[in-house]
């Protein structure tokens, strides 16, 4: 749903490369342009290859922004790896690994891997949204590291400083924008129908996708979901990280937490960090500075770093499994291991801009003020907001603590400009009555189940599934069991036995003593 540029949202091939490097067969396919009734002509020098098959790639001109041609065009590239029995495609499959703002091109290869089965008859399209990847970036001049790990105050003012170096050119960052993209490719291949595929951030754009381009779906499967109508002030994951922490205390074995006391030290530590903040070293590729620690920073690391990763190497210490003990050590007055998660977390920091999260984010989601109002009427609405929350709603943080932990909710797009921007995406627009498969990782506070329930919904013929001891999003799985089951739904629309969403083991988690 949120963020993170280069890893934990991506969806599919978040964080797996590393682990899959030593199962992905040697890359030995040539790619070739695409062909629509012409001669081939040399594909450009950034198409992928995957072995076992021909891998077209191409490109299209489109509007940056529709109707403002003195704002010019962006060019938006595709890959489609081909289908490896003889005959034409059963169908085409394309894919959005989430963000907003994540490349697909580039991770072709590990698409082709999880998706082996369902690529023997169907082609893969994969698409760089714009203003990402091959697809004609427009930097706006606010890195991964410093809009992530800045204060909520610094935040805000990225996304002004954003907004002000995108100028009129920041309207051209919708999901609308990227979904009529697609089509536009869809178009030039000549296929009739996609099969879409969203991971993450690409649960929110398939369905924009369906309502603009119904005719063209075939089916669907959403991964990691939300719903079109988010929570502005993001009080499903608030209320998944209680669940989760009791979740993995209760399946370890042998058991090395209990569930309750996680989550009254996660209250205990909120509380103190609200008054009394930690003061944290952070070393990155950049250098060492100081990350203040609150209990909105609490927020973060605990809904959407700890749901990154979880289930991949289910026998190797993740955060979400190290954080009970890192809880119960702060509140008896040890910080090392809470200060050691905060470090690992900090290092991940990139300098990759973020125009296309900000953008889309801000031009795209429910917020809990008016658009059209101005920016001291939009803090009194949101004010009002928080103040409606009832006790209990944000879990184990407050209101205010748990949403100025987000990235996309909260108060960090309120000083977005009225002027020159589209007005939010509709949250209940006419969708298609096509099959419709939902997964969600049982231990992902960042998409949690709830929220997978109401992406599925919003369609009239659904069928949500719970992926045990998985976090965001399940396809990270290695064993193939969750892309079994898309593939499987994918082709014949039913999902078969789905027997092993529900066997996959426990996460290992730091015995927590004392």
């Amino acid at each position: 749903m949120t963020y993170k540029s280069t890893a934990r949202r991506a969806g599919l091939a978040v964080g797996v490369t590393a682990v899959l490097a030593s199962v992905l067969p040697a890359a030995t396919a040539t790619a070739t342009a695409p062909v629509s009734g012409r001669a081939a002509v040399a594909a450009p020098g950034w198409c992928p290859s995957v072995g076992g098959h021909r891998v077209d790639c191409g490109g299209v001109d489109r509007p940056l922004v529709a109707g403002k041609p003195e704002l010019g065009t962006v060019a938006v590239s595709y890959a489609v790896v081909r289908h490896s029995a003889p005959g034409p495609a059963r169908g085409t499959v394309a894919v959005n690994p989430g963000g907003p703002g994540e490349t697909a091109i580039d991770k072709a290869e590990e698409f082709a891997w999880g998706l082996e089965d369902l690529l023997e008859d169907h082609d893969l399209l994969l698409v760089d949204p714009r203003g990402t990847g091959r697809s004609q970036p427009v930097p706006c001049g606010v890195t991964d590291a410093e809009y992530r790990f800045g204060t909520r105050a610094q935040q805000r003012a990225a996304v002004e400083r954003c907004a002000r170096n995108l100028g009129p050119k920041a309207a051209g960052y919708t999901s609308a924008a990227t979904a009529d993209d697609i089509d536009a490719i869809r178009d030039r291949l000549g296929v009739p129908r996609l099969s879409l595929y969203g991971l993450s951030y690409g649960t929110y754009l398939m369905p924009v996708y369906a309502s603009r381009h119904p005719e063209r779906v075939r089916n669907i499967v959403l991964s990691g979901a939300y719903p079109l109508a988010l929570d502005p002030l993001a009080r499903p994951s608030a209320q998944a990280v209680p669940s989760n922490l009791r979740r993995v205390c209760e399946r370890g074995v042998p058991v090395a937490c209990d569930g309750e006391q996680a989550v009254k030290d996660l209250a205990t530590t909120a509380a103190r960090l609200r008054t009394e903040p930690l003061t944290v070293p952070v070393t990155t590729g950049h250098g060492v500075y100081e990350k203040r620690f609150t209990e909105d920073k609490l927020a973060s690391l605990a809904f959407e770093a700890a749901s990154s990763r979880v289930g991949l190497e289910p026998d190797k210490p993740s955060l979400l499994g190290r954080l009970p003990h890192a809880l119960h050590r702060f509140v008896k007055g040890d910080a090392g291991p809470l200060r050691k998660l905060v470090q690992e977390e900090g290092s991940t920091g990139s300098t990759v801009d973020q125009a296309p999260y900000i953008a889309v984010t801000c031009n795209d989601y429910r917020k809990a003020w008016s658009k059209d109002a101005p920016l001291p009427a939009r803090w009194r609405q949101y004010e009002a907001a928080l103040a409606a929350v009832r006790p209990g709603e944000h879990g184990a943080f407050s209101a205010r603590g748990f949403t100025e932990g987000t990235t996309d909710a909260g108060d960090v797009c309120i000083g977005w400009p009225r002027e020159n921007t589209p007005g939010p995406q509709p949250t209940k627009p006419a969708l298609p009555d096509v099959p419709v498969l939902v997964l969600s990782g049982d231990l992902d506070a960042n998409t949690p189940d709830a929220s997978g329930k109401k992406a599925a919904e919003q369609f009239r013929h659904s069928r949500f599934l719970s992926v045990r001891n998985m976090g965001h999003v399940p396809e990270l799985e290695t064993g193939r069991c969750v892309t079994g089951v898309s593939s499987r739904f994918v082709r014949t629309g039913e999902p078969g036995d789905t027997s092993c969403l529900r066997a996959l083991p426990p996460i290992a988690v730091t015995p927590v003593h004392g």
